[in-house]
């Protein structure tokens, strides 16, 4: 198994030097990141959980140690994690669902069927 502390650790330092070598990539980012906290609508553990489904669907190793150690941070169970990645794991079955149409719809607009 990887261990995600240290994983997290070694993903900033390489981050911090992206950010040496591209400076308005990274601050473009943090700006990304940090503006639906701004508006203050969902609270942050929210905002994490919602992190941690979209880490799931987009297989994003880094997202899901870092969203795993804010969502915490924030008082998030482990029981609502799950619940969170029940969502992602629903949407990408959905997702999967309706590509699957597309492909049927594929196949019956192919002049051979």
């Amino acid at each position: 198994m990887l261990d995600w502390n240290v994983y997290r650790d070694e993903l900033k330092s390489r981050i911090g030097e992206i950010g040496k070598l591209s400076p308005d990539t990274v601050r473009g980012y943090a700006t990304l990141s940090g503006a639906g906290a701004k508006t203050q609508h969902l609270d942050a553990k929210t905002r994490e959980l919602i992190g941690l489904a979209v880490a799931v669907t987009t297989r994003c190793d880094g997202c899901i140690t870092v969203h795993v150690d804010a969502a915490l941070k924030h008082g998030a169970s482990a029981e609502e994690i799950a619940e969170a990645l029940g969502v992602a794991v629903a949407l990408n079955a959905g997702a999967a669902l309706v590509y699957s149409a597309r492909v049927m719809d594929a196949v019956a607009a192919h002049p051979g069927s």
